[in-house]
């Protein structure tokens, strides 16, 4: 399994986030190999708080498998998820969790909280720093832009 090569493909939606003005975050969730799930950040374009790129990547994973249970499947995100998509992760029982950058304001895999650690009924394998300099650079400068606009 090419862990990078999946990264790189949430990157690549991450930086379609960017392109409409939204928070650049990417998400793949991969199974067998094959990519089942994209989603990226679309909160700006949709005006929905909840349009999250794990989110979205659930749901089109969901419908392409035909079932909310993701056991066999990996996660790839461009940045640490936050409580919510924490809870999506949980809540469809997705096996592994691979993460690029920290997010030290909202990050539920350690940064601010584990939200993992807790006494849930599911708990996915964790790993992160995953091509994190990359994931982190795209953030800081989709932010650095906003502020010189």
């Amino acid at each position: 399994m090419d862990h990078n090569a999946y990264m790189r493909r949430a990157l690549e939606l991450a930086a379609q986030a960017a392109e409409v003005g939204d928070v650049p975050v990417g998400c793949v969730i991969v199974k067998d190999g094959q990519i089942v799930g994209e989603g990226r950040n679309r909160r700006e374009e949709h005006g929905d708080a909840t349009a999250h790129a794990e989110l979205e990547a659930i749901r089109d994973a969901c419908e392409k498998l035909g079932s909310w249970r993701l056991h066999d499947c990996t996660l790839y995100v461009t940045l640490e998820p936050c409580p919510m998509c924490a809870g999506g992760i949980i809540n469809s029982r997705i096996h592994t969790v691979r993460y690029g950058a920290k997010d030290d304001k909202a990050g539920a895999c350690g940064s601010v909280l584990n939200l993992f650690e807790e006494r849930f009924n599911h708990k996915p394998r964790l790993y992160g720093h995953l091509l994190e300099e990359e994931c982190a650079a795209q953030l800081q400068a989709f932010f650095e832009t906003l502020r010189e606009e």
